[in-house]
């Protein structure tokens, strides 16, 4: 597995595009802006794209689908829950007073415990709600793209609409079952690993609170 990320946009999101070298396919997880810079990418790699993963629906992680589904027309796949959120990812801009195209609905659902490939990687969905009511990460082994569940330092936030502190809580206990070695790619910020958190992350070791609304 080749993995390659771009930091786009105000939020500074990481849009990752994860290669299956043995077939060189590929998908983007969380294409959140600056499309043509996420297609450049993707040109440079070489691979060719299968389809558009979403870890949730939150605008800054959704912005680039229509521009890449112009050049590629893909299927994106997203968590039920989370349809509420996509739909209006438009509305969520405006209320930011960012430029926003809102991408067509999405084409395949996403759920707990099921697995999803790319060429030769099949990759483990596991449904963490709390960010977002449809937030999963996507696990291969030791790696973890993980949206905005856990951060280096931090996670997502609680006081959004539709999050769910408690259910946060609960995600956060389940996702530090995982291995210490097993390896973290956010949605924004530096990488990490299960264990650095586990033993630094004030959010694991009760030196700080979830937020709740």
């Amino acid at each position: 597995m080749r993995v390659a990320v771009r930091t786009v946009g105000i939020f500074e999101e990481n849009s990752y595009l994860v290669i299956d070298e043995a077939t060189n396919r590929a998908v983007f997880i969380d294409p959140g802006d600056e499309p043509e810079k996420l297609l450049a990418m993707l040109r440079e790699s070489g691979a060719s794209l299968e389809a558009i993963w979403l870890t949730h629906a939150h605008l800054d992680h959704v912005g680039a689908i229509a521009g890449i589904r112009r050049v590629h027309d893909v299927p994106v796949y997203l968590h039920p829950a989370d349809l509420p959120l996509y739909t209006r990812a438009d509305a969520q801009a405006a209320a930011y007073g960012i430029p926003f195209e809102q991408p067509d609905p999405p084409d395949r659902q996403l759920a707990d415990g099921e697995s999803v490939s790319v060429g030769s990687l099949a990759f483990d969905v596991i449904h963490v709600p709390g960010h977002a009511p449809g937030h999963v990460v996507f696990r291969h082994g030791d790696i973890v793209f993980g949206g905005d569940l856990l951060f280096a330092g931090s996670i997502g936030r609680t006081d959004l609409p539709l999050a769910d502190p408690i259910a946060m809580e609960a995600s956060l206990a389940r996702i530090c079952e995982l291995d210490d070695a097993v390896a973290v790619h956010p949605g924004h910020g530096p990488s990490t690993t299960i264990g650095q958190e586990r033993a630094t992350n004030p959010f694991l070791t009760g030196a700080a609170r979830i937020v709740r609304r």
